[in-house]
């Protein structure tokens, strides 16, 4: 299982799936939680506006459109690297997502892919570890470099 959202397209885990591939026969399936847009890490600077941040308010079905955009997009990617892949949007939470996936396919392990650690939540939350007690799985930890 991979369990990414905003750092499904960087090379960091694009090398880790590449490596997988090349060790042997790998199947890969992609679990994009549908996180609240107003969670994720901005990818440009906020600017502040009348002495504050903006924040950015969308529903839960735009998350969840906006989710499977990311997924379908990686999905295409994985693809090239010639491993069988699919993947599902998931619950916001990925604990949730990942215990969802769980309850119906079976994994060798769990790649799990954030944003460096001083912006990630996820590893704030100490998810790769989480993961790894509850499932009882090797978990792979790919933090994105900041560019």
């Amino acid at each position: 299982m991979v369990l990414a959202y905003q750092t499904l397209d960087r090379d960091e885990l694009m090398q880790v799936v590449q490596e997988r591939v090349t060790a042997g026969p790998s199947e890969f399936w992609v679990v994009v939680p549908a996180t609240p847009v107003g969670d994720l890490a901005p990818s440009l600077p906020a600017i502040p506006v009348m002495g504050g941040v903006p924040v950015i308010q969308a529903s839960p079905e735009e998350a969840r459109r906006m989710a499977q955009t990311k997924l379908d997009a990686a999905l295409e990617q994985l693809k090239t690297l010639g491993a069988p892949v699919g993947g599902e949007v998931g619950e916001a939470d990925p604990m949730r997502a990942a215990k969802r996936a769980m309850e119906s396919r079976q994994f060798d392990e769990i790649i799990v892919s954030t944003l460096p650690a001083h912006l990630s939540r996820w590893l704030h939350e100490d998810l790769p570890r989480r993961l790894e007690r509850k499932f009882h799985l090797p978990v792979t930890h790919v933090a994105a470099v900041q560019d």
